[in-house]
């Protein structure tokens, strides 16, 4: 199945549900969304942690599904072209250069549009998502910056139908997506553009405080962070210091359990279903990773060619002893002091891998603790939630008997 059929009946019986606290999903659920609104009807189909089929879904949207005779596409989808980009002129305050904000804002303003979904904070907390519908450019860019906690993007979508808007970007995660790629045919669109970010171990409000308390020296004071190329956590706190913090020194003895149990089920770091995808850990550091899935995402990077200098992708190094070496490690909880630590974190900068093979380090790193979380805990689902191209990936590593 890859996308939920119009029916009138079947569409007047889901709009007179109400928004529900109800989670099909259980534990797994995301918080996309979905079942904020009348769409609950569609979730055994759309949900990600129900229903998982991305290869269908990936031929309705880009032509075609992942050729798995080829390890490019295991590991970042279907598309056109792969590239690194900057902007000439960053956006102040973004979180990078500001590529994703400037997109939105030229698709709103030369009229491919209607409106954006996308995400700003709440006035009480800067990491509180609130899902809106951007109908000028001041309500884009006040959604610059990544909100790390799990967001309901999806439930504007009733607005979107009430407002009778009929070309839309969506700025969305992989689970998030999924589910708005099976409900799409029932928005009464007649164009919707995907813009996506890769997404990986998000948590809850609450966990983000731990994980923020446990590792940054200023947890009040942090605007955003992020795991970057260089094997470091980058925190940019509120007086535009930036303090980096080693993967390896990483607490996590005490953080084993603080990211939300969908996310340690999710097999779409690179977010499969959108049109362009913009993220950074294929990129050289300082630089942003673009992946053009189909003829809509070219259309959509074709608005800021103009504003930003690209590079050829480049892939370097071996990650896979670094990945097999972080099963156990992950899996037991290990914490290394922090001189060594940082030690580890010099040497494996100067070595390890580099451009596309950090990105396979760091997919490899998640599929396999996330295959190993299944495994375990939801057992049951292994073998129809876990895509063909995450075994493939998973395949390649010795895991733990048990």
């Amino acid at each position: 199945m890859t996308s939920v059929a119009p029916h009138d009946a079947t569409h007047k019986k889901a709009r007179a549900l109400k928004p529900s606290s109800r989670r099909p999903a259980k534990e797994l659920c995301s918080e996309c969304g979905l079942c904020d609104t009348y769409y609950i009807h569609y979730v055994k189909a759309a949900c990600a942690f129900l229903t998982q089929h991305i290869a269908e879904l990936e031929a309705a949207a880009h032509g075609r599904s992942r050729n798995l005779d080829k390890p490019d596409d295991w590991y970042f989808g279907v598309h056109q072209t792969m590239m690194a980009a900057r902007k000439h002129e960053p956006i102040p305050g973004a979180q990078w250069t500001g590529i994703v904000s400037s997109i939105a804002t030229q698709m709103l303003t030369s009229s491919m549009v209607e409106g954006v979904v996308c995400v700003q904070n709440t006035e009480e907390d800067r990491f509180q998502p609130k899902p809106v519908i951007a109908r000028t450019p001041e309500e884009i860019l006040a959604a610059r910056v990544n909100k790390p906690t799990l967001s309901p993007n999806l439930s504007v979508l009733e607005q979107v139908e009430q407002s009778g808007m009929k070309r839309l970007l969506v700025i969305g995660v992989g689970c998030q997506i999924q589910a708005l790629r099976t409900v799409e045919k029932q928005l009464g669109l007649e164009k919707l553009y995907v813009l996506g970010t890769p997404c990986v171990d998000n948590v809850t409000r609450a966990g983000l405080q731990k994980f923020l308390d446990t590792t940054s020296r200023s947890p009040s004071t942090v605007v955003h962070y992020e795991f970057m190329q260089d094997f470091r956590v980058h925190f940019k706190h509120e007086d535009g210091s930036t303090e980096t913090v080693p993967f390896f020194g990483l607490k996590t003895n005490q953080l084993k359990d603080v990211f939300a149990p969908s996310c340690m089920s999710c097999f779409d770091y690179v977010n499969s279903l959108a049109d362009l995808v913009v993220g950074y850990m294929g990129a050289p550091f300082g630089w942003q990773w673009i992946v053009v899935r189909n003829d809509r995402g070219q259309e959509m990077l074709d608005l800021v060619q103009d504003q930003i200098e690209t590079q050829p992708v480049v892939s370097q190094g071996d990650r896979r002893q670094a990945v097999q070496n972080s099963i156990p490690a992950y899996d037991k909880g290990v914490t290394l002091p922090m001189w060594a630590a940082k030690l580890m974190g010099v040497v494996i900068e100067r070595v390890g891998p580099k451009g596309l093979e950090y990105a396979r380090f760091s997919i490899d790193s998640h599929f396999t603790r996330n295959y190993l979380y299944v495994k375990r805990n939801h057992p049951e689902k292994l073998e129809s939630h876990v895509p063909e191209y995450a075994k493939h990936i998973v395949n390649q590593y010795t895991l733990p008997k048990s």
